[in-house]
């Protein structure tokens, strides 16, 4: 149990130091670039771990633990992805609101497919 907490501690850490670089990197200007990218990043990778998981029983366990609850759950953020809204509602911007939350949403659950396809069909 314990070693479990610490592979989610360890991977949330190193996720939440990525996003953080992400933020660095990634200049916001009028759409919230940062925390789009790492949400459809996220969802690729965790696509990737869900396929793995199923081919692989062992990897279920640690990796999965690790990789994403770990690691995805603290580079990618829900909360952040609803502040970034209320901060373009609050000043007005609801058509780059919208876009935001549509291809956050369409591109979030492509990028999950398509991670998990590139695994489970071969």
């Amino acid at each position: 149990m314990l070693k479990n907490f610490l592979l989610v501690g360890l991977g949330g850490a190193i996720g939440s130091m990525l996003r953080y670089a992400a933020y660095l990197l990634v200049v916001y200007k009028e759409f919230p670039a940062a925390t789009f990218v790492v949400n459809i990043i996220g969802s690729f990778i965790i696509g990737l771990v869900l396929a793995l998981s199923l081919k692989d029983e062992a990897f279920l366990s640690n990796w999965k633990l690790f990789l994403a609850t770990g690691i995805c759950g603290g580079f990618t953020t829900f909360s952040a992805f609803s502040a970034d809204n209320m901060v373009l509602l609050q000043n007005g911007k609801y058509f780059i609101a919208l876009t935001y939350i549509a291809l956050s949403i369409m591109l979030g659950i492509s990028a999950t497919w398509f991670g998990f396809s590139l695994i489970s069909n071969k």
